[in-house]
């Protein structure tokens, strides 16, 4: 007999992921904890192999998990975009401009489904420095802009918080004093934040390496050099903390999205902007 997944237990894993914790998500989809836990043991049974690393502080994934999230995350994306965009034709351009941290999750994906539906459509998705992007919405290259709120470069229309989880080099001494930090070399609230917590914590650091892409930051752990601040998305299942005493908590990072007000009423934008905030 052959097996299906159900979009209602891909929903609740998805969201699991992006918050970082059941109870979050929980909180998030209006359920119980217990009831959410039982859909992802659902899921993992229909799967065959577990999907999260469980703990005090949080979930993260199993490698099982990091090849379904994808799967998953497309799935739901095209099954609303089924539902919505069956029967509409749209055309014209729309530029994105996003965070590379969400550059490198599904957001591309989906928003690749959505000029697939609309042959007659262009977008343009990109990823650069504040300055560059601020210089791209003004002159009318892109129209949307999602990263951090204090990053875009208009008033938000909407935002949301999303976690940041602890990423670990293998053979690194979470003990180490100071602590050997991977960081993102551009000045930014997200870095401020991650130094601001060690801090509090009275816990000494050092800058062990500085990248100011993810690539270099995800080679930097995977090479062992230190610790770094991720989203749960792109953690890695080997780079994971399964202590959940070991390194203070994390705060969330804030997410917003700036829209171009000479784009407002442009029915391709309208959707391009329902599928990221469906996705996010």
């Amino acid at each position: 007999m052959a097996r299906d997944l159900e979009t209602a237990l891909l929903r609740s894993f998805v969201t699991v992921v992006r918050a970082g914790s059941i109870s979050r998500a929980a909180t998030t989809l209006g359920h119980t904890q217990p009831a959410l836990s039982q859909q992802v043991r659902k899921l993992e049974r229909a799967v065959g192999r577990p999907l999260l690393h469980r703990s005090p502080s949080g979930v993260s994934l199993t490698r099982a998990g990091e090849e379904l999230l994808p799967y998953a995350e497309r799935i739901l994306s095209l099954s609303a975009q089924a539902l919505t965009e069956t029967g509409r034709v749209l055309t014209g351009r729309c530029g994105v401009g996003l965070l590379e941290d969400l550059a490198a999750s599904q957001l591309p994906q989906a928003l690749a489904d959505l000029a697939r539906l609309h042959p007659g459509a262009t977008l343009e998705v990109l990823s650069m420095s504040n300055a560059a992007m601020r210089e791209a919405y003004d002159t009318g290259r892109v129209q949307l802009v999602l990263d951090e709120v204090p990053a875009i470069p208009g008033p938000p229309r909407w935002t949301v918080r999303r976690p940041l989880v602890w990423a670990i080099g293998q053979g690194v001494d979470v003990a180490a004093d100071p602590l050997p930090v991977v960081l993102f070399s551009n000045t930014c609230s997200w870095r401020t934040s991650v130094l601001e917590t060690l801090e509090r914590a009275d816990r000494p650091w050092r800058v062990a390496f500085e990248s100011n892409s993810l690539v270099g930051v995800l080679a930097a752990v995977r090479a062992g050099l230190g610790v770094a601040a991720l989203m749960p998305t792109n953690l890695e299942p080997a780079m994971a903390c399964h202590d959940a005493d070991a390194l203070p908590t994390l705060p969330d990072v804030e997410l917003g999205l700036a829209r171009h007000p000479r784009s407002e009423g442009d029915p391709l934008i309208d959707a391009v902007e329902t599928a990221l905030r469906r996705m996010i």
